[in-house]
């Protein structure tokens, strides 16, 4: 007894200091992300435009499927729909360890299929690998100056390509589009997912592309300069999107975004679908962040001087004395680079789990050592800053009291997780206003649906943060394979132009 009372009064002796290294690391953290803020005003009133392509580009359109009898046809319909010449883009799928009809459907509707079967190297990076070699091989990787990718579920809108190809156009070399969905009202499940997609674009995408920064790309529905794929393709993790955007930032790439390029794709309606995904994101958002974070880190500091590659190792370097213009545009590039660095190296750092050792650690072990110490005085019970804290004080005011002991550190334990309840409990509540202003300032892009589907999917919208974070906790732990996402939808294209505003 005497042993535990002496660590228990050592860690809580510690608590001030404690608490003063807490603030400090909450404090960066917030530095970290306050960009953000202004990223959310940017996406209000602007995004990048691009004036109409002067040429007209050739291009592959790269589709991985793995059974997906269901939808690729109705996908490369809306692909012989585009309003783009049909001599400059030929369709490429890969029909990766299939056991249903998928291929024959695809070569029906005209797309180049090549089958692949090695169920030991299942993600979508690998086939990706196997189509891009084979195009390598019997076509030669810049046939096409440019590469379109993706997901067999997907949906083109008639002008997709043609505005792809203005942003191309203008000297863009990755752009990534608007991600709409096609079954959003089919349940709150699918709902969760269209809102993300939505939001990814009003405050990430759009203030990004205003900015000539990187978004980030998000797994299907991008274009990319022949020259990512020189040397074939390599992302082959649980999300190649994550790996890419994150190694084509270190490079030094700009990643931008095309507001006007429009294509749906179909969302989980199953929430054990749903976790199983979001496992394999959280893993491979960690695995990105393993893997190409230190070149981040050390691109903030000393910008292009240190990269694990070189997309552009065939391009000669100019020995011309630069002009002081030219000098300019240098120190901006530079400065565009770094910072871009910094935020794509944010987006990937797992800042869930950071704060929750923190509070673990700082709250809940050091808070409650500190109350063995000296007990409990005045405190509130709906002690926090939030607005529901302050709306429950205002309705009732309710004290603790407890003298030092045992006792005392059971309820200090007690009391931290139940201010983490609450905590949670009014984000919760706040981050509802999120999905009433995507239903609003989004309304002409949305599929119509009843008012009473968009109050019910404004309710449970916040449980995509939820389950992001758990998933990533649970992902540090976890062995994580790579399993497909069925899909079954018989919408077609034509279906959403009847039903959605244009």
């Amino acid at each position: 007894m005497e042993v535990l009372d002496s660590i228990l009064n050592t860690i809580g002796n510690f608590y001030q200091n404690g608490k003063e290294i807490n603030d400090i690391i909450g404090l960066i953290l917030s530095i970290m992300v306050i960009h953000k803020a202004f990223y959310f005003v940017i996406g209000m009133f602007f995004t990048r435009k691009f004036k109409p392509a002067k040429n007209k580009h050739k291009y592959g359109i790269v589709i991985a499927a793995r059974n997906e009898k269901y939808v690729i046809g109705n996908l490369l319909d809306s692909i012989n729909k585009q309003d783009y010449p049909k001599d400059l883009y030929t369709v490429f799928v890969v029909a990766d360890n299939c056991t249903d009809n998928t291929a024959e459907i695809a070569r029906s509707k005209g797309a180049i299929v090549y089958e692949r079967q090695d169920d030991e190297h299942r993600t979508k990076g690998y086939a990706l690998e196997f189509l891009f070699d084979n195009i390598k091989k019997d076509y030669g990787i810049e046939t096409f100056e440019g590469y379109f990718v993706f997901d067999a579920d997907n949906l083109l809108k008639k002008d997709y390509i043609s505005k792809m190809n203005d942003a191309f156009d203008s000297g863009e070399k990755i752009i990534t589009s608007y991600r709409n969905t096609k079954n959003f009202d089919e349940n709150w499940v699918a709902s969760t997912y269209a809102l993300h997609w939505i939001r990814s674009i009003r405050t990430n995408h759009r203030a990004r592309s205003v900015l000539r920064l990187a978004t980030n790309i998000q797994g299907t529905g991008f274009l990319f300069s022949n020259e990512i794929v020189r040397d074939g393709w390599h992302y082959t993790s649980l999300t190649e999107d994550r790996a890419l955007t994150a190694d084509a930032v270190a490079q030094g790439y700009q990643i931008t975004y095309q507001d006007e390029a429009e294509f749906f794709d179909e969302q989980p309606v199953s929430l054990k679908v749903a976790l199983r995904q979001r496992l394999r994101w959280s893993k491979g958002h960690l695995q990105a962040f393993v893997q190409t974070g230190p070149y981040l880190f050390i691109n903030i500091f000393f910008g292009k001087r240190f990269l694990k590659t070189n997309w552009n190792k065939d391009k000669k370097k100019e020995k011309k004395k630069k002009t002081f213009k030219q000098v300019l545009l240098d120190i901006v590039e530079s400065i565009r680079h770094r910072f871009a660095s910094f935020d794509t190296l944010v987006q990937l750092t797992p800042l869930v789990f950071i704060n929750l050792v923190r509070w673990m650690i700082f709250s809940l072990i050091i808070y409650s050592c500190y109350t063995y110490i000296n007990g409990i005085h005045e405190v509130n019970l709906f002690s926090g800053g939030s607005f529901l804290t302050k709306f429950l004080r205002d309705l009732v005011t309710i004290k603790i009291n407890i003298e030092p002991g045992f006792y005392a550190l059971f309820m200090g334990l007690i009391l931290t997780i139940w201010f983490r309840i609450l905590y949670r409990i009014g984000a919760y509540i706040s981050n509802m206003l999120m999905a009433v202003y995507l239903f609003i300032i989004e309304d002409a892009r949305i599929k119509k649906m009843k008012l009473k589907d968009k109050i019910l999917f404004t309710i449970t919208w916040p449980t995509f943060d939820i389950i992001g974070r758990y998933t990533t906790y649970a992902a540090l732990f976890m062995h994580v394979t790579w399993k497909p996402i069925p899909h079954e939808s018989k919408v077609t294209i034509d279906d959403l132009n009847n039903k959605v505003g244009d």
